[in-house]
């Protein structure tokens, strides 16, 4: 279960005293008081309730499926959770019930990955929801809400629907766990604008309520904002202060990202044992739980770690590992968004649809009147429905051009408009297995911008933005038509050249490399920017993308080891490391000679 339902089942009903054997409404209530604190109590009293099915209400019926549905999802039971949820969505007559299951189920439907179903059905829920008076039945849809768009990158409506909680809820549990949904959402800003004193009222709030997982949540949110603006003291105090006790609330969730900030600090402290440690640990933790994110910055660092130390071997094992987890959260992340865009356009299209049964009942209307009116009146009701089909049709074409949009957007980077990782990463090995069965070489070209941090820094984002598409449109002066070009992440880029040897990459990244390094805007000619470049050839290293991405990004590790606004070439193990230089600055009578593709 998320942990925001398995807190909403924490604080649902107070405690009761154990009821007579008699006594249904109190068995009811007791059972739900039970739910999470004594879950084993609560599987009993179900047993109980099933055996007096036949002294069942209807609606207590449909209560007891309900609560029979919500132990499922507890226990992992996902298809029979589902099962039993969708009967008391469908057939209930009680909106706050129906209310409930709705929100359990999106939950479901969540940790099972079917996230166009959970669109579905909170977008259901949430049209409903005026109808819903009870305040305390509201929360865990709200919640819900919040909680799933985040996930789909849908900030400020996540932060809206959490707003509407703390709104309801200004103090109590509700509200902590508002507030939690609330600072979380806003954390996601381009530049998150949250000051410390708004994160200790929120913990505070929480921990005089006893909501320690809540709190403890919060302050992982807190490091986090430490870390953007480089507070590594102040993330590192906070991280070691509270990480024993979110070790001894077992969420294996929020250990695991404590483990992963810790390192991450560590790592920036450079205090490299330690950052082993806290990766290693959270490795054991997420790979046991399927939880992707902190898996996948914990297998960068152990790469970066294991790389430093020299151990390629292992540096590249992890490497692999990264890769893996990389692209499997990539495209969850990339299903997230695309199943909130279908469902956003299904609603869309629903309302168009229903626009254009009112107006063909318009139409037959119109259509009647025709019989009592005259020929030249007829002629104005005809002209009046073409325009009406003229305006359904122009509906639906943008509708359509929106569906195609969407598509294109999420092959291409937001900020540059190049390939974004994913899309560069599945074009680049299908070059490559084509120049594998052709016979041609080609050449990797790894690039990064020197010091681009202190850019952001000193001028600001904007300035480096600015900087990163001024870089771009540089390198793209100097691409042929069937280069592949991409951004790898951050400030680092990626070229595939196609049909060119080694000696004509060198020269085309030293062309690159130097127009970067002469470039100036108007408006920003006091940044001063060079990049590091890292080239590596499939005549020493084959076609195998992620072992041509290896050695590339050892060459540009070196570039920027040895002085940075260099660019340097990836040789195999047979070349002796001597000869490394010359192939870097271009002796060509050892390299590759095939010919370049054309223009």
């Amino acid at each position: 279960m998320s942990l925001l339902l398995v807190m909403v089942a924490g604080v649902a009903m107070a405690a009761t005293p154990a009821p007579a054997s008699g006594d249904i409404p109190q068995l009811m209530a007791r059972a739900e008081s039970l739910k999470t604190s004594d879950n084993a109590g609560f599987a009993k009293l179900l047993e109980t309730l099933e055996s007096r099915t036949a002294e069942l209400s209807e609606t207590q019926k449909w209560h007891l499926r309900f609560m029979e549905g919500w132990q499922a999802d507890y226990i992992g039971q996902d298809e029979k959770a589902k099962s039993l949820l969708e009967e008391v969505i469908k057939q209930s007559s009680d909106n706050n019930l129906r209310t409930r299951a709705t929100a359990t189920l999106i939950n479901v439907l969540g940790a099972g990955h079917h996230y166009q179903e959970a669109f579905e059905y909170l977008d259901r829920g949430l049209d409903d929801l005026p109808q819903v008076t009870d305040k305390q039945t509201r929360f865990p849809l709200l919640g819900e809400a919040s909680q799933l768009l985040v996930e789909a990158g849908q900030y400020d409506l996540a932060s809206k629907y959490a707003s509407q909680i703390v709104e309801e809820f200004p103090t109590g549990r509700y509200g902590c766990i508002g507030r939690m949904l609330k600072l979380h959402a806003e954390l996601h800003d381009e530049q998150p604008r949250i000051s410390n004193e708004t994160f200790q009222s929120a913990i505070n709030q929480c921990l005089n309520i006893g909501e320690r997982l809540a709190a403890d949540t919060i302050r992982r949110d807190m490091v986090f904002l430490d870390m953007q603006q480089n507070k590594l003291d102040d993330a590192l105090s906070l991280l070691q202060e509270n990480y024993g006790e979110v070790k001894g609330l077992g969420y294996s969730g929020l250990t695991a990202e404590y483990n992963v900030l810790l390192a991450q600090v560590y790592w920036k402290k450079n205090n490299i044992p330690f950052a082993q440690k806290y990766a290693t640990a959270a490795v054991d933790i997420a790979s046991k739980s399927d939880l992707t994110d902190p898996l996948l910055t914990a297998y960068q660092l152990l790469y970066e770690i294991e790389r430093q130390y020299g151990d390629l071997r292992q540096a590249l094992a992890y490497h692999e590992k990264y890769v893996a987890a990389d692209k499997e959260h990539l495209d969850d992340v990339r299903e997230k968004a695309l199943a909130y865009q279908i469902v956003k356009q299904q609603v869309e299209a629903k309302k168009v649809e229903l626009d254009t049964v009112n107006k063909q009942n318009q139409i037959l209307q119109l259509q009647q009147a025709l019989d009592h009116k005259a020929v030249e009146t007829g002629r104005l009701y005809i002209a009046l429905l073409l325009t009406v089909l003229a305006s359904i049709a122009f509906w639906l074409f943008r509708l359509k051009r929106s569906q195609l949009r969407f598509m294109r957007l999420a092959r291409r980077d937001g900020l540059t408009g190049i390939f974004n990782r994913q899309h560069f990463m599945e074009e680049a090995e299908q070059t490559l297995r084509y120049a594998a069965k052709s016979l041609r070489g080609a050449c990797l070209i790894l690039i990064d911008l020197d010091h681009f941090k202190n850019v952001n820094d000193t001028y600001g984002h904007i300035v480096g933005d600015t900087v990163l598409k001024r870089a771009v449109t540089t390198c793209q002066r100097y691409l042929h038509s069937c280069d592949v070009f991409g951004r790898i992440g951050g400030e680092e880029f990626g070229i595939l050249l196609p049909e060119c040897s080694l000696i004509q990459a060198l020269e085309r990244a030293e062309q690159i490399r130097a127009a970067i390094q002469d470039g100036r805007d108007d408006e920003f000619q006091h940044v001063a920017i060079s990049a590091s470049f890292g080239i590596a050839s499939t005549a020493h290293y084959g076609y195998d993308f992620r072992r041509l991405l290896l050695a590339a990004d050892g060459a540009l590790y070196r570039a920027k080891r040895d002085g940075r606004n260099r660019v340097v070439v990836s040789m195999n193990e047979t070349t002796p490391a001597s000869n490394t230089h010359k192939h870097a600055t271009g002796q060509g009578s050892a390299l590759d000679s095939t010919p370049s593709c054309a223009e």
